[in-house]
């Protein structure tokens, strides 16, 4: 069996996304490399889930290129996957959002029930798997996407805002969730707006303003001698408009 090659690194080249004439995003250039966690940080209207949205492939920019470094498909299995802030979840139990998902993702009969049981049970899901997905609590159901987007065991994982939702203790188990599938060689590249989880999550910060990327680099310099002005005043938590 052929390995397929990396899909890393990512190139947005000059991305832009305009609607009736309105442009969201202005020529957003970002080179992703392996191996490193990227916060895509800003506040409120910066950009930084349609920016998320057009890496993905949601979206079609309207000015740019969204550039893998192979094909993003393994067969015909998705190698990247992006994770909402309010999780999209079947009305079905825990265990069958998971077994879903990999139905789709082209695995077969068998491998998807395997995959499926060892996810749950590495997410401690596993007493909660043949409970209605939906009516479990926001942290419960957000745990159970990440885990539904973990066992398809994607290259790259993209999040929006992921915890944006949630209590401080289901935070934590987010957080330490996307550590270990970091230590996994997922390569993991997520918003918020959050400084404090930029700082304990970041290797690398790319932040915006107005649609556009303003500066991005190494999370250490970011928070230590940002750049801009625009970055400066965030940190230091004044209103940006």
């Amino acid at each position: 069996m052929t390995t397929a090659a990396p899909i890393l690194p990512l190139v947005l080249d000059r991305l832009s996304f305009a609607v009736r004439g309105k442009n969201l995003l202005h020529e957003v250039s970002l080179t992703l490399e392996p191996g490193r966690r990227t916060v895509i940080l800003g506040p409120n209207g910066a950009g930084k889930s349609l920016l998320l949205r057009l890496a993905h492939g949601l979206l079609q920019p309207t000015g740019g290129r969204v550039v893998w470094a192979a094909a993003d498909r393994l067969g015909h299995r998705p190698r990247h996957a992006l994770l909402f802030q309010r999780p999209v979840l079947l009305r079905r139990s825990a265990r069958a959002n998971v077994i879903h998902a990999l139905a789709l993702a082209g695995h077969g009969y068998r491998e998807r029930r395997k995959r499926a049981d060892s996810t749950l049970a590495k997410f401690g899901l596993t007493g909660l798997a043949e409970r209605q997905a939906t009516v479990l609590s926001g942290g419960e159901q957000q745990l159970l996407a990440l885990a539904r987007a973990a066992a398809q065991e994607p290259e790259v994982l993209f999040l929006d805002e992921p915890t944006a939702a949630l209590d401080p203790a289901a935070t934590a188990e987010i957080e330490a969730m996307l550590d270990n599938l970091h230590a996994d060689r997922v390569r993991i590249v997520m918003t918020t707006h959050d400084l404090g989880q930029a700082r304990r999550m970041a290797d690398e910060i790319a932040f915006m303003h107005r649609g556009r990327l303003i500066e991005a680099t190494p999370a250490a310099d970011f928070f230590s001698r940002p750049v801009s002005p625009e970055a400066r005043a965030f940190i230091e938590g004044k209103l940006l408009w």
